[in-house]
């Protein structure tokens, strides 16, 4: 048995523990103890005997039985656990990422989609790797690319049989795949402006709700810095190139709406950037590269010929492709790289790889 502790139960955090739910409920013998929550305002802890907690009312427990939220507490009580115990980490938050280091030296694993600590300074991510390695616990993270698409795990595999990596190229953002999906092909529908698609996205939650936030490429460029790290790159997002797409004057704009009610004002960039692609028998689409043998690594709005893989994509996928010695012809990965079914998928198969590690 492995004990669980959860941060973060919102979106995500609440299909994982449904997940959860139904792998306890239809297995004979369970494999994971849900014996910890917490959220920003409360956390709610089993009984000293670490007793799975009832899944089927978590909310109303957490709520109503709950204590004040206190991350000490929380990791000091899963660190006693009797048997293995892993913290999972659903949260975006820098404070709680920053905690890493902590939770490995108390013996917990860390699974986590959340891609601050992989992304950000270099070397607090380095430190972090050598504590798990050190205190010989995992450091999990697949979700923080491509969401449930095995990607870290193929580019893991590939290294550690020595296989050398020729390029990684990708579209990592399910919005900007949707986007230019939609603005960019050459197909015979009926043409949108771009502001009209990216308000479409911004109505379905596509977007974030500040569509700059994903149109600037943060997003995109804190997943090739991951996929670089894990590659043997010494990647930065602060000397990684990467192309905001959003007009220079409507990047400081005081609100969202305020964006979006002036980007029409820019239709006619975006659809001469889009008649220049077609010109040449071209799409544009929106992606991330490390190529080593080129010294290329960055983030960039792109024109591909129709005969591309990524041309051909369709709704809000991603793609990602590993050139390879071995790989000559790119080893391909694609399909949703967002949403909660797919984002929790991801972080139950890295609990299931911890599951399967300390009871080898």
């Amino acid at each position: 048995m492995v004990n669980v502790g959860i941060i973060g139960v919102g979106l995500v955090g609440s299909e994982l523990l449904s997940q959860l739910s139904t792998h306890r409920s239809s297995n004979v013998i369970p494999k994971f103890s849900v014996v910890a929550l917490k959220n920003s305002s409360k956390q709610l802890l089993s009984s000293s005997d670490y007793a799975p907690l009832d899944l089927s009312n978590w909310k109303v427990a957490l709520q109503t039985h709950g204590a004040t939220s206190d991350l000490a507490t929380f990791v000091e009580y899963l660190s006693s656990s009797p048997t293995p115990a892993v913290i999972i980490d659903n949260t975006s938050s820098q404070e709680i990422a920053s905690q890493y280091s902590l939770f490995l030296r108390k013996g917990l694993h860390v699974v986590t989609p959340n891609k601050k600590a992989f992304s950000g300074d270099i070397e607090y991510y380095k430190k972090i790797v050598e504590e798990a390695e050190k205190n010989k616990r995992s450091l999990l993270h697949e979700s923080t690319v491509g969401a449930g698409l095995p990607v870290i795990n193929t580019l893991n595999d590939l290294i550690k049989t020595g296989d050398k990596i020729v390029k990684i190229e990708g579209i990592f953002s399910g919005t900007l795949s949707y986007i230019f999906n939609e603005f960019s092909s050459l197909s015979g529908n009926t043409k949108r402006k771009f502001s009209e698609i990216v308000k479409v996205a911004q109505e379905n939650g596509y977007t974030e709700p500040d569509p700059r936030d994903d149109l600037n490429g943060l997003d995109v460029a804190r997943k090739v810095v991951i996929l670089g790290r894990i590659a043997g790159f010494d990647l930065d997002l602060e000397t990684l190139p990467v192309e905001n797409i959003v007009p220079e004057s409507l990047r400081t704009l005081p609100s969202s709406s305020e964006f979006m009610e002036r980007l029409p004002e820019f239709d006619h960039h975006f659809d001469n950037l889009d008649q220049t692609a077609k010109n040449s028998n071209q799409v544009l689409r929106y992606i991330g590269i490390i190529d080593p043998v080129n010294n290329e690594k960055c983030v960039k709005l792109v024109s591909l010929p129709v005969s591309h893989p990524f041309a051909s994509l369709k709704g809000s996928d991603n793609i990602i492709a590993f050139t390879t010695q071995r790989f000559p012809n790119p080893l391909i990965i694609q399909g949703a790289g967002a949403g909660a079914g797919v984002t929790a998928f991801g972080i139950f198969s890295d609990l299931l790889k911890i599951y399967d590690k300390v009871n080898a």
